[in-house]
């Protein structure tokens, strides 16, 4: 086991986690020819689908009962194996989580480079996401992979819902305050583990920490708005939920918390690409007042595994913001 053990996962990737997502503008042109498509005879009503750009797709199949579907995966974020495979699987159980569901079933999404890394190794990455969805109480049957350059993991999941008690991202209304699960700050701490080899145990529980408990208590604040902050960052995920709403989102930079290290991080330069795309997409649509261009950045750092940004108060969490009345100069975005 000592050469697998040695294997630095991350040197086999060009990005790490949520971070190596496309970025979100140019993902928004490339599916922006899909909406507004008529919906297809069979069973089912399409409640939450691409116009806004939700965290899963969420279907009516019966009289409360709406089926929630998402996927999710992505590349190492951490050397462990073990641990990359829990951390895939919580990111991906977090968008159904988000919508106020309950995960039912996932299946296993591997791409695996086999002439450069044992196979025994994404054994432990499989094992990794295995524990994980145990935890949720999902089941996990079987999946999908292929041969790859690259190592990816994540994972398909199935989840149920309420049709009546959903967390959009399109309800949020004026006058609600805004709520933070999870710290800020995973994003600067896994790029210097990339380059460094040195391991953060407090972004790895927090990107192992499921957001079941968050969700559960949002519903039972009576939450109808919400996303999770991933690898658009707070301020990429705040402003389409802002835009989707119609409203203008303040927020309290002062009251964000952020892991440990993660200013340090910063500071030593360990900003991802992704990171910096956020903050350029989101910069049109953003009044940063008198705030520092780092503190920007630490507000866009591409998270993976984040927290739920729900529009409502949740015991236990801090009030980082607020939704107000939509700017007429299309500023989105406010920070305090």
């Amino acid at each position: 086991m000592t050469s697998i053990q040695e294997k630095r996962l991350t040197a086999y990737a060009h990005g790490g986690g949520c971070a190596c997502k496309i970025p979100p503008g140019e993902l928004e042109q490339v599916v922006s020819g899909l909406m507004g498509e008529s919906a297809p005879r069979g069973p089912g009503e399409l409640l939450v689908g691409l116009d806004d750009g939700d965290d899963a797709a969420v279907v009516r199949i019966a009289a409360g009962v709406a089926v929630v579907a998402t996927a999710d995966f992505f590349t190492p974020v951490v050397d462990d194996a073990f641990d990359w495979g829990r951390i895939a699987v919580a990111n991906a159980l977090s968008d159904v989580y988000a919508m106020g569901g309950a995960p039912v079933v996932g299946v296993n999404l591997l791409a695996w480079p086999r002439d450069l890394l044992p196979m025994e190794l994404a054994a432990e990455v499989l094992r990794g996401g295995l524990a994980v969805a145990r935890e949720a109480g999902c089941h996990v049957a079987g999946g999908h992979s292929v041969d790859d350059p690259e190592p990816k993991y994540g994972m398909a999941v199935t989840g149920v819902a309420d049709p009546d008690r959903l967390m959009r991202n399109d309800a949020g209304r004026p006058g609600v305050p805004l709520t933070l699960t999870k710290p800020l700050g995973i994003g600067v701490l896994n790029s210097r583990h990339k380059t460094t080899g040195e391991v953060f145990p407090q972004a790895v529980a927090a990107m192992t920490e499921l957001n079941r408990a968050a969700s559960e208590a949002a519903l039972a604040a009576g939450a109808v708005c919400a996303t999770d902050v991933t690898g658009f960052g707070l301020l990429g995920h705040l402003h389409k939920l802002a835009r989707a709403s119609k409203v203008t989102a303040v927020v309290d930079a002062a009251a964000v918390p952020f892991l440990d290290g993660a200013r340090d991080a910063l500071r030593d330069g360990f900003v991802s690409g992704g990171t910096r795309r956020n903050l350029d997409w989101v910069r049109p649509h953003l009044d940063g007042g008198a705030v520092s261009e780092d503190e920007l950045l630490l507000l866009a750092d591409a998270q993976t595994s984040g927290g739920l940004l729900v529009a409502g108060e949740v015991p236990g969490h801090p009030v980082v913001g607020e939704l107000v009345p939509a700017r007429q100069d299309g500023v989105t975005l406010v920070i305090r």
